[in-house]
């Protein structure tokens, strides 16, 4: 068992917040990294693998924002119970939590077997050879959502009693097991596309099993806790109302460049995972903030988590600099990596500018998330998403979609629904509202 002891609020020193997001960056980056490079392999088999997988990546992405959802929510839970100095009680949260993400897990993996076919007809707007690719790839990549899951409450409740070394172990090693694995499978072994789907399977089974050979070896009580787990999904109500309203965002921007022809959507599919990528390696400072807010508030140090958003806020936007000059340095180089495809490749350049643009502003807003999390005020971000999103974004899009403006329509209401959030989230900072302390909101 860890014997890792609370950390005071006053130790959000910039080398404890670097302690905390640099292992969270390494976990987060894991991930898309692999997507990265899955999408890299298929794309070579031809311009219908590539958008099939673009397809069936969304869908394996709701799935992933279903267990955000369960981490982001018990790092707060079990960061405010290890602020207040009880170990044991932030771990029972994440043993209630790897009972609710199992089951959600599960659900999920019944659901796509049962429909997945007619999901990926309604995401390409019809039957054909996209289709039927992207609903044979999820019906084998689904059969990880229940590892995934557990892999997400893993994190959350590790990261709420500021542990990142077991995290990175059991993130990292299955997803370079999987890189190494699906090129096999699609080239040398012939499976192609079905390759793919098997690797990422593979990876995500092997990390939920980690994560729970890691509350077994805590030696608490893993019996469900119906009042618990009761008590989590209330919180993560809201945290997946702002979920759903993220990922109809998404789901309807692959449904409408899927309608611009499969090389808009593969191209599509190339930007939208890289901005995956960077959102999420920003979002390492986030995760430090959840777990340093949280404490902070159960130590009832509301002033030090105050000084500690305004710090990650400044860090996220010059991390997001960083990234805007990397992305725009490699405008004519990246999307040659992901296709041989000259109309794919064309089409990622007219995304490029947008996605170069959004990592400053999405540094900050990527960070204050983090903060509010922490901070339990899920209300607030839970109707600041559907605002920014049925208000902003998918007006836009769909506007793009009946005025023919294509990709670059698509990425510009992106841009709108960032904007909306920074602005907003500035304005909660300032307020001072969300710094509620004691060991439970």
């Amino acid at each position: 068992m860890s014997t890792t002891a609370a950390v005071p609020a006053t130790a959000a020193s910039p080398r404890r917040i670097a302690a905390l997001a640099l292992p969270a960056l390494v976990v987060l980056a894991a991930e898309p990294i692999y997507v990265l490079v899955d999408t890299a392999v298929v794309g070579h088999l031809g311009r219908v693998p590539l958008a099939a997988i673009a397809i069936g990546g969304t869908v394996m992405t709701l799935t992933a924002w279903i267990g955000t959802v369960v981490a982001y929510g018990t790092t707060g839970r079990s960061a405010r119970r290890f602020g207040a100095g009880d170990r044991a009680a932030a771990v029972a949260e994440g043993v209630q939590a790897s009972w609710l993400a199992l089951a959600a897990g599960v659900l999920v993996a019944v659901a796509v077997a049962v429909g997945g076919g007619a999901l990926a007809r309604t995401l390409v707007g019809g039957s054909g050879e996209v289709a039927d690719a992207a609903a044979g790839w999820l019906r084998i990549a689904v059969l990880g959502a229940p590892g995934l899951l557990l892999a997400a409450a893993g994190n959350g409740w590790l990261r709420g009693i500021q542990d990142t070394r077991r995290p990175l172990l059991f993130v990292l090693v299955p997803n370079l097991l999987s890189a190494l694995l699906c090129p096999l499978l699609v080239y040398p072994a012939g499976l192609g596309l079905v390759g793919s789907a098997v690797a990422n399977a593979v990876a995500q089974t092997l990390s939920g099993c980690l994560f729970a050979a890691a509350l077994v070896r805590e030696r608490v009580p893993l019996r469900p806790r119906l009042r618990v787990i009761g008590q989590q999904l209330v919180l993560g109500r809201d945290l997946l109302v702002r979920g759903v309203a993220f990922q109809a965002s998404f789901l309807s921007a692959t449904a409408v460049a899927a309608r611009f022809g499969a090389a808009a959507v593969g191209a599509h599919q190339i930007a939208v995972q890289l901005w995956f990528f960077t959102a999420l390696v920003l979002d390492a400072l986030a995760i430090a903030a959840q777990a340093l807010v949280g404490a902070a508030l159960g130590a009832g140090d509301a002033a030090g988590a105050r000084f500690l958003a305004r710090r990650v806020a400044v860090l996220g936007g010059l991390c997001g600099v960083a990234f805007a000059v990397l992305i725009a340095a490699g405008a004519g180089l990246v999307p040659g990596w992901f296709s041989s495809d000259p109309q794919v490749r064309d089409q990622a350049m007219v995304a490029w500018p947008w996605l170069a643009a959004l990592q400053p502003i999405g540094g900050v807003v990527f960070a204050l998330d983090g903060v509010l999390i922490g901070a339990g005020d899920v209300r607030y971000l839970r109707n600041l998403t559907i605002m920014a999103a049925f208000g902003g974004f998918l007006p836009a899009i769909w506007l793009a979609y009946g005025l023919d403006l294509g990709l670059g329509g698509i990425w510009a209401g992106l841009t709108l629904f960032v904007v909306l959030r920074l602005v907003a989230l500035l304005l909660r900072l300032r307020s001072g509202a969300w710094a509620v302390v004691g060991a439970v909101r």
